[in-house]
């Protein structure tokens, strides 16, 4: 099943290679990553398309609320979010079919960026389901490169963007018994220091 997952993470280097790698780990095919900053620059929202059993991507998304640099994840149903994706196609279209492409482009309400004597840029915004329609139509004229960002997805619910937002705060971590282990050793080596020196200073009033 296909599944459409955004990601809350900090800005950190290496975040990206930690999250994908669970995916990759647990079989999840990824069809599309896109990774870009938040309202807040410490914060970037990543936008996965994988495909994947129910079951394991349940685990996937445990996981990933694991991980010290996971703020919030949210699996995204489809009657539930917005989706976009940008497209820029090169095409080498000869002199005498560009007014065609520039008609396939104006019913597709997408834009021509760049012209030259022998290419035709093109950019394509909208859902899945538009680009695929749009570029099965330019073929035919000779696409010679096209390059996708992948799939951008929000979600239509105010309520689970509240709470994203909201964070962007994590709860404090648990101290682990080593830390802890730490803390009462130097605890103990302050007493006995302590206890020294009261001794010491008994014994310095005695000699007197």
């Amino acid at each position: 099943m296909r599944h459409v997952i955004s990601v809350l993470v900090e800005n950190h280097f290496g975040v990206l290679a930690s999250v994908s790698g669970l995916f990759s780990a647990r079989g999840f095919n990824i069809d599309s990553l896109a990774v870009g900053e938040t309202e807040d620059p410490s914060v970037s929202r990543m936008t996965i398309v994988a495909r994947g059993d129910d079951r394991v991507l349940d685990q996937v998304v445990k996981q990933l609320n694991r991980l010290v640099d996971v703020i919030k994840v949210f699996d995204l149903p489809e009657q539930d979010r917005i989706t976009r994706e940008l497209v820029i196609a090169k095409l080498k279209v000869p002199a005498s079919l560009r007014s065609e492409v520039i008609q396939v482009v104006n019913t597709f309400r997408a834009k021509i960026v760049d012209v030259n004597a022998r290419l035709v840029t093109v950019e394509i915004t909208g859902t899945e389901g538009k680009v695929d329609a749009m570029l099965e139509l330019l073929e035919p004229y000779g696409l010679v490169e096209v390059v996708r960002t992948g799939l951008l997805a929000i979600s239509r619910n105010s309520d689970i963007e509240k709470t994203s937002n909201s964070k962007l705060k994590k709860a404090p971590k648990a101290k682990s018994k080593t830390s802890k282990k730490k803390v009462v050793k130097k605890k103990t080596a302050k007493k006995t220091v302590k206890k020294k020196s009261k001794a010491k200073k008994k014994v310095a009033k005695a000699k007197k």
